[in-house]
């Protein structure tokens, strides 16, 4: 029985199309027009995190060459002939409108794109109505503030859009709900949810979404089709090759008290790690969501899983854990991480981002969607970003851009971590009439009380410092001396920190210049004077 918001036609994908024009879609002109859309429009960047991975789940089954899809298990025994068939889908240059059809009217059960549907609705648990209900068995839902990201509920006051409370909820249309279902599923938070009786035990807490406090990094082209077939991920993944493939909505429904399905390849892989279960309660035009049921899943232990578009550090015990997103760090510092091969530093790149083809490399960039989280129910803030075409710089294609890349990386971080320490000290010595203010002497930072000068100076530093490194990330650059420009930002930076004021007591100008040695160390002997 359908529900009446069919996401397979119902335009609720907001895009911008290579013509100018901005426009919403469904799913199936989605992948139809793919050639003509240049990029996705989507405000909430957690939404269009976990919306190119079902995205990128949908085209690993349409996206095919001679009937022989991305997803077929024979040709991924062998990588090389898998990266064959990749680069043919590519060269046909668009999803095939039969292809499409196909796939979505006759490969998926009926009602499961519908987002109201009473049976089987997208991405969701129709079972939730029946099993979320307090001590009398009357319902007890979530409501809609707790759905959509960025509105507060309960002790999390962070309020990114809006002012809403949960005595007087909005309702939310439903287009926009469908980008909040998919960003709870993919960042939603551990700890105490709505309770769920299945059992005689009524559970009320869960575990954190696969994403949560994440940043995802894709490859990004100049058109939706290439950057959808180039996000299908590598049949190299470490999963369970004996089972079936299947995409929540193309199986039954979980079986939340019993183990956890395999992992597979690609569905499993991108859509298959929920921890969550959510429910929406429509309006009765079913135009907007007035209130919603949020729980677990399960808790059953997650499946190992390395997830195709994360960046892993390495932590000090030698483990290696996704990089965490941080709402104040810039894309560019990341790059070197996503240019230069595992082995040659702490970090490994992300598996999306490996044996790209070569003849989309010079037009490639990357395209960054993060949100800076706690473990648990704190959000802070989501963003987006995208670099220029630096992914034809990867250390395979051209090493010595690569290793540029990463000096002025490594130069820039260098400078503002001794920015950060100049002018803690410079702000000790201003303001502590004991502290040694002699050339050599040594000064003892207070980190609980570090001053104001520290995080104003980086503030300003930190965007000056992004000026010049795009300046000298350039082939002609390469055997230039990159220290001094990073240096004379950090000191420009230091100096605005301070203010002019500020600089005519004699002890705040001793202070300056002191930290002003401590930065010029950083420049070569040849360049220090």
């Amino acid at each position: 029985m359908s529900g009446g918001f069919d996401l397979r036609d119902e335009p609720w994908i907001p895009v911008r199309l290579l013509t100018g024009g901005s426009v919403r879609l469904g799913l199936r002109e989605l992948f139809k027009r793919a050639h003509e859309i240049e990029d996705l429009l989507l405000p909430v960047p957690p939404a269009a995190a976990g919306l190119l991975r079902i995205l990128a789940a949908i085209t690993a089954r349409i996206g095919q060459n001679a009937g022989v899809r991305l997803d077929d298990t024979g040709v991924a025994e062998d990588i090389e002939d898998w990266h064959l068939l990749r680069r043919r889908v590519l060269k046909r240059g668009r999803f095939e409108p039969e292809v499409v059809d196909a796939y979505f009217d006759k490969e998926v059960p009926a009602g499961c794109f519908d987002l109201f549907d009473q049976e089987r609705p997208f991405l969701q648990d129709p079972r939730l109505a029946a099993q979320c209900v307090d001590a009398k068995g009357a319902p007890n839902s979530s409501g809609v503030n707790k759905l959509v990201m960025g509105r507060p509920t309960g002790v999390n006051g962070a309020v990114l859009f809006g002012h809403f409370t949960d005595t007087a909820p909005v309702p939310v249309p439903t287009h926009e709900a469908a980008w909040h279902l998919i960003a709870q599923l993919y960042f939603g938070p551990s700890g105490q949810c709505t309770p769920r009786r299945i059992t005689d035990v009524r559970a009320g807490s869960g575990d954190a979404a696969p994403l949560r406090k994440s940043v995802s990094y894709f490859a990004w082209a100049p058109e939706l089709f290439t950057s959808l077939v180039l996000a299908v991920p590598s049949p190299q993944a470490e999963v369970d090759w004996e089972e079936r493939d299947a995409c929540p909505w193309e199986a039954e429904l979980n079986a939340p008290m019993e183990p956890l399905p395999a992992m597979t390849w690609p569905g499993g892989l991108l859509t298959g790690r929920f921890r969550h279960a959510v429910l929406l309660v429509p309006s009765a035009d079913h135009r907007s969501v007035s209130d919603a049921y949020i729980t677990w899943s399960t808790h059953e232990t997650a499946r190992e899983a390395r997830d195709p578009y994360q960046i892993l550090d390495r932590r000090k015990d030698g483990a290696f854990q996704p990089r965490e997103a941080d709402g104040a760090r810039a894309l560019w510092r990341d790059i070197d991480s996503l240019l230069l091969k595992d082995s040659r530093q702490d970090a490994q790149r992300p598996p999306g981002l490996e044996d790209l083809p070569k003849s989309v490399l010079p037009t490639l960039r990357v395209r960054a969607y993060g949100f800076e989280q706690d473990g648990q129910q704190k959000d802070s803030v989501w963003f987006q970003s995208t670099t220029p075409p630096v992914l034809q710089w990867q250390e395979e294609s051209n090493a010595e851009m690569a290793y540029h890349v990463s000096r002025c990386h490594r130069v820039a971080e260098d400078a503002g971590s001794r920015l950060d320490f100049a002018a803690k000290v410079a702000w000790r010595i201003a303001t502590d009439a004991q502290a040694d203010a002699s050339p050599k002497g040594k000064v003892r930072i207070d980190q609980r009380k570090p001053g104001p000068w520290a995080a104003a100076a980086l503030s300003r530093y930190w965007p000056s410092a992004e000026r010049e490194f795009w300046r000298l990330v350039s082939p002609e650059q390469t055997a230039a001396a990159i220290e001094r420009p990073f240096v004379e930002a950090a000191l420009a930076a230091l100096d605005e920190a301070i203010g002019q004021v500020n600089r005519a007591d004699i002890r705040v100008a001793r202070a300056r210049s002191r930290a002003r040695a401590i930065l010029l160390r950083l420049l070569p002997e040849t360049e220090a004077a």
